[in-house]
């Protein structure tokens, strides 16, 4: 037994351990190494343990902990000896320990990489999830102190603990003996192991909003005695919106006799109220926000929406308190919309929630909106909401969040909620900034797959309040990125509403094919270069003239529509006036009832000032009584519907469950212009074409010629010369040559001589090159001179460069064998710390440094990508023969991609790659000059143990 002054009692505390952590439930808790100051916590802890849970840790009854037992589970060396507990509200909730143990079960030190593990989980929190995410961290701490396996010794009756150990996904041993179960597991991480990570994740991110989404009662908290103000504004929204459970208004200036505020219960303070509260609306000064924090904590609040500004965006001593604001939620287990958050919405029937300071209920419908700014929150809610001005049409929304600071509850969060959410079929997102591109990404490429993902993401510095991690990555890179994850990138709220609404009326195009009919040659025309201009396939327009009735669109839509060179339809429609000329609902339910006849193909609307066209197709397809059919001018109605009291209106091909009344039909979108219906097509012919793809996913093929424990070995030797470095010449060769990428020897030339014995040795023809920074890969200035077949020709090149731009010295001259002719490419990874590994490819010279011509993919590059990152630079014709060049040897390319990718991947110490010049020939490739880069990888989130955000 050690006291406390053994030193090895006095190792560091490791703080890099504690983390936020989501539960099954959707609350939070704090995971942190276990001290010597909590031993009063300890005893507390044990004390709340039922008898039969301390018999299945201790294997015989156990009532309570000895002196010499508090002092071993609270005295660590956070080596050899660890405890973590899991905390809300300071106090502890579950622990988990492991000893080192060497070959006998005895206590042992390293080199010994075994260790024992026991879990201890209150009985009022198990089956929340608690020891699996303890499990996740406690063993990433034992990975990181040299620790590669996990012995559990478990009694057959404790099957709750043994079935977190068997789901963890680790690769396990399990045996029987002495009325014990015993397991060993590897601690490496397998893809079954990251699978069950990131699902549990997932299901524990998504209740957690939806606890903020769907609460069976609400608090706001700041409710103005009198009318005005932010709170009361929210306090009616909610009533006017028909909320389904209970609502209270707090305000601890009430007087004490006063009972209600607008027919709602009124306290003053939460703690007041009978009955539990789900969510609390803080619509205090920032100041009174922890008095209220504090209220809700003690009163078991799941959640807060914290309208407040003062924070972040307010500079240093805001930011400041910012973090205290969330760091103050989590000990009580809560998570945080906001601050500065214009709100939520949930427009289900079942819940009804506008806890906002919208005015207006949106009309239901199957979008989930996600915004940062309030402002543009309120921008894209009325462009859905109108019906004129823009995209027209009722296309309603399922839920919204306008997260402001985004402190806590972030787009990653809601991404997780929608994923899996049968509410919602399109996903709208504008993304001022991106916390954490890398799980962005990798959620946006599994949400893709489900349902459309469209994104605005706001470009530049971010804004004041948003923690965002830095990237070195250009803003168009990202945005490539995102693309590659399934993400369909926009640059405007108007877009962004475009497509958006076409994804959720129609259903996806199977290709690119598009035909065009309608009254107006002229539209057509237009409409038929923009089809162009986007890269779809459009057929000539069909002109049915000015004199077309209703039954001629009927005909001619239902006719390209049965058309199997046609893979969507774009039907354009100017006004007609004089006798016979055809009616806005009458054209409208022509096209519904034609397009219901092949419903698997999209169908869009470009119509001129048609006044009510717009409105009729989006009514057409209503199962409302017929008075709120009645389509515009008509008459049928004195009374005009609100906006937050029409029924539905969207309809979908494939209708998710549950909703078994939406009408059988589907609404036809229509746009005002043209580009913006085919810029809407396009993106959806994208996003089609994404998601077949991502359907059969590439392969990362295995090369038996790379060394990789020969690469490992070489990197660690050589950064043990310092934290950071370019490599030198000969170790960049050696280093590449380990992954099977050669490189054409370059030797240097100081004197016409050297120059002389280098291509004697290399065998001519040769290359004379300057590499000075000012002239390296810069053959436009002269700096090089190629084909020089005998000694007499490289002494006159030699004396040529001298004369032009200097002594040998500043030249730095090289003499390279002449590789074979071909097209001049360059190849780039990087190590980003926000997006990850990137390989980039374009062709050298302007095209990428001047017009930024440059493809990118992240790692690990799969042979599907390859393919597709060749051909995605504008310039790739110049590989496949362009005016009658011989085409090179692609496949060769894009192997040399793949084994970067390989290398980057294997090693994160190789933190960026520069292959430049890469000549791609009629027959193989040849890299003439490589730079590679090492430093001590940054960290990998996405590879660790779940954790919310630091603060």
């Amino acid at each position: 037994m050690q006291t406390p002054a053994d030193p090895q009692d006095r190792h560091e505390y490791p703080s890099h351990w504690e983390a936020d952590v989501v539960l099954r439930d959707g609350g939070t808790a704090r995971v942190r190494p276990i001290t010597v100051d909590d031993a009063e916590r300890l005893v507390s802890f044990y004390e709340q343990v039922s008898d039969e849970s301390k018999y299945y840790r201790f294997f015989a009854p156990y009532p309570r902990l000895s002196a010499k037992d508090v002092h071993r589970f609270t005295h660590h060396d956070f080596v050899d000896r660890v405890g973590l507990a899991a905390t809300i509200g300071g106090e502890f909730i579950a622990t988990v320990r492991y000893d080192r143990i060497g070959p006998g079960g005895t206590p042992a030190s390293a080199p010994a990489d075994e260790a024992e593990v026991a879990f201890l989980v209150q009985d009022a929190h198990q089956g929340r999830g608690v020891a699996s995410a303890l499990l996740e961290h406690i063993a990433a701490v034992a990975r990181e102190r040299g620790i590669r396996r996990f012995a559990a010794e478990v009694l057959p009756a404790n099957t709750k603990m043994i079935k977190v150990f068997m789901d963890a996904g680790y690769t396990q041993q399990r045996s029987f003996e002495d009325g014990v179960v015993r397991l060993e597991f590897d601690l490496e991480p397998t893809d079954r192991s990251l699978a069950v990570q990131r699902a549990r994740e997932q299901r524990a991110e998504a209740r957690s909003v939806r606890r903020l989404l769907a609460p069976g009662s609400v608090a706001v908290i700041g409710v103005g005695r009198t009318p005005g103000g932010v709170g009361r504004s929210v306090l009616g929204n909610l009533r006017d919106a028909g909320f389904t459970g209970s609502l209270h208004a707090v305000n601890r200036a009430f007087p004490d006799d006063l009972k209600e505020v607008d027919g709602v219960p009124a306290h003053r303070s939460v703690r007041d109220i009978d009955g539990s509260v789900d969510l609390a609306v803080v619509a205090v000064p920032a100041e009174h926000v922890p008095e209220v924090v504090t209220e809700c904590g003690e009163h078991g609040v799941q959640g807060l929406v914290v309208l407040a500004a003062g924070y972040a965006e307010s500079g240093p001593d805001g930011r400041e308190r910012q973090r205290a604001l969330v760091r103050q939620a989590r000990t009580y287990g809560m998570r945080i919309i906001g601050p500065n958050a214009f709100g939520v919405i949930n427009t289900a029937d079942g819940v009804r929630l506008n806890a906002s300071l919208a005015p207006e209920m949106p009309r239901p419908g199957r979008i989930g909106l996600f915004a940062q700014s309030g402002a543009i929150g309120i921008a894209l809610l009325s462009r859905l909401h109108r019906r004129g001005g823009g995209v027209t049409g009722t296309t309603g929304v399922s839920t919204f969040v306008s997260s402001g600071n985004r402190a806590d509850v972030s787009g990653n969060d809601v991404l997780q909620y929608w994923y899996d959410d049968p509410e919602t079929d399109v996903v709208l997102m504008y993304l001022e900034s991106i916390g954490n591109p890398r799980k962005f990404t990798r959620l946006a490429r599994r949400t893709g797959a489900a349902k459309p993902l469209v994104v605005v993401q706001g470009a530049g510095q971010a804004p004041p309040g948003h923690a965002v991690r830095a990237t070195r990555l250009p803003h168009a890179t990202v945005s490539a990125l995102l693309r590659q994850a399934g993400v369909i990138r926009v640059d405007t709220i108007t877009e962004l509403v475009d497509a958006g609404l076409l994804l959720a009326r129609q259903p996806l195009p199977a290709g690119p094919r598009v035909a065009i009919l309608g009254n107006s040659e002229s539209l057509g025309l237009l409409t038929y270069d923009r089809c162009l201009a986007e890269g779809l396939r459009p057929a000539r327009p069909l002109d049915l003239t000015t004199r077309a009735t209703a039954g001629d669109f009927h005909r001619a839509l239902a006719q390209a529509l049965a058309d199997e060179s046609c893979d969507a339809v774009v039907v354009t429609a100017i006004p007609t006036i004089g006798e016979g000329a055809v009616g806005d609902a009458e054209l409208a339910e022509a096209l519904r009832s034609a397009a219901e006849e092949v419903p698997g193909k999209p169908v869009l609307v470009v119509h001129v000032e048609l006044g009510g066209l717009a409105e009729a197709l989006s009514a057409a397809g209503r199962t409302a009584p017929a008075a709120s059919a009645t389509a515009p001018g008509t008459g049928g109605g004195a009374h005009p519907v609100r906006p937050a009291e029409r029924p539905p209106t969207e309809v979908q091909a494939k209708p998710p469950a549950p909703r078994t009344s939406r009408p059988c039909s589907r609404l036809i979108p229509a746009y005002p212009a043209a580009e913006r219906a085919v810029r809407a097509l396009a993106e959806a012919v994208k996003y089609a074409q994404w998601q077949r793809e991502a359907a059969e996913p590439g392969k990362v093929p295995g090369y038996d010629d790379i060394d990789e424990r020969g690469a490992a070995e070489l990197i660690g030797a050589l950064l043990e010369r310092g934290e950071g470095l370019t490599i030198g010449v000969e170790e960049t060769c050696r280093l590449l040559g380990k992954y099977g990428i050669g490189v054409h020897r370059a030797l240097p030339a100081p004197t016409p001589e050297a120059a002389a014995d280098a291509a004697r040795a290399l065998g001519y023809p040769v290359a004379l090159k300057a590499t000075a920074p000012h002239l390296r890969h810069r053959a436009d200035l002269g700096g090089v001179r190629l084909d020089l077949a005998d000694e007499e020709q490289l002494r006159r090149a030699y004396d040529e460069l001298s004369e032009l731009y200097g002594p040998p010295e500043e030249l730095r001259p090289v003499v390279q064998r002449m590789a074979p002719r071909g097209v001049d490419t360059v190849v780039r990874a990087v190590i980003d710390p926000a997006a990850g590994a990137v390989v980039s490819f374009g062709l050298a010279g302007a095209a990428s440094q001047l017009l930024g011509d440059m493809a990118h993919r992240l790692v690990p590059v799969t042979d599907r990508d390859a393919t597709s990152l060749v051909r995605s630079i504008r310039t790739a014709p110049l590989l496949f023969g362009w005016r009658g060049s011989a085409p090179v040897d692609t496949p060769a390319l894009e192997e040399l991609l793949l084994r970067v990718s390989r290398l980057v991947d294997d090693h994160p110490e190789v933190v960026a790659v520069t292959l430049e010049p890469v000549v791609v020939a009629r027959q193989g490739v040849s890299v003439l000059g490589a730079t590679v880069r090492l430093a001590p990888p940054p960290a990998r989130d996405d590879l660790g143990p779940r954790t919310l955000p630091a603060y």
